[in-house]
């Protein structure tokens, strides 16, 4: 904790506490303090039960995926609110858990937006890499119906999943995208050069034609 204050920087903080990340930790030096310290199960759980942003950073880099139990992990996910926590506990934790499908099962339909987000996120790493067994037209049913007036996160998470059905499945590529343009969430996200637009028909049709191109 003492070598985490010392990483503390105003600046950074500043940035971040607009995100939502309250801590003043440059992420590159977080991962080569991780590198240095390597697996430790033990100081992750220490790390994570501080409750400080950095600390619990560095706890998802340095714990063992595999080790949590499904109730564990659920109540981690439901008292994160900080949007790197979040997004890293279930990218780095939870997508390498055995308990991950049951996990996504429960939470997709979940009354707190901030876990349902979580849920859609495992749905989305599905749809890319193990889309069998989906309902792709019902998952498309639910985001025509919800998306729109879905919280932030959530929102997100969903519009996410729209254009990586779009992508991957040429079958729904059509009606992924005209779900998009009907809805026109992100529409006019700001977006800096050279980056894709996460307006999900621009997304879908840029990634698409990188793929046949490539």
């Amino acid at each position: 904790m003492a070598e985490l204050a010392e990483l503390d920087d105003p600046k950074t903080r500043r940035v971040n506490e607009k995100r939502g990340d309250d801590h003043g930790v440059n992420l590159g030096k977080l991962r080569a303090l991780a590198k240095r310290l390597k697996t430790q199960q033990e100081l992750a759980g220490g790390l994570w039960a501080t409750d400080d942003i950095a600390a619990r950073l560095l706890a998802i880099l340095i714990c063992r995926p595999k080790t949590f139990g499904r109730e564990e992990l659920d109540a981690m996910v439901r008292e994160t609110r900080a949007p790197k926590v979040h997004d890293w506990l279930v990218n780095y934790v939870v997508k390498k858990n055995p308990h991950a499908e049951e996990l996504r099962l429960s939470w997709s339909a979940d009354p707190d937006p901030v876990v349902a987000s979580a849920g859609w996120a495992l749905t989305t790493e599905r749809v890319a890499k193990r889309p069998d067994g989906l309902d792709l037209a019902g998952l498309l049913d639910v985001i025509e119906a919800e998306m729109k007036d879905a919280p932030d996160r959530l929102q997100w998470a969903m519009n996410h999943c729209l254009a990586q059905i779009g992508i991957e499945h040429a079958e729904y590529r059509a009606r992924a995208i005209g779900i998009g343009e009907r809805l026109e969430v992100l529409k006019d996200y700001p977006t800096p050069p050279n980056c894709t637009s996460p307006f999900a028909p621009v997304w879908i049709a840029e990634l698409v034609r990188r793929r046949e191109a490539g």
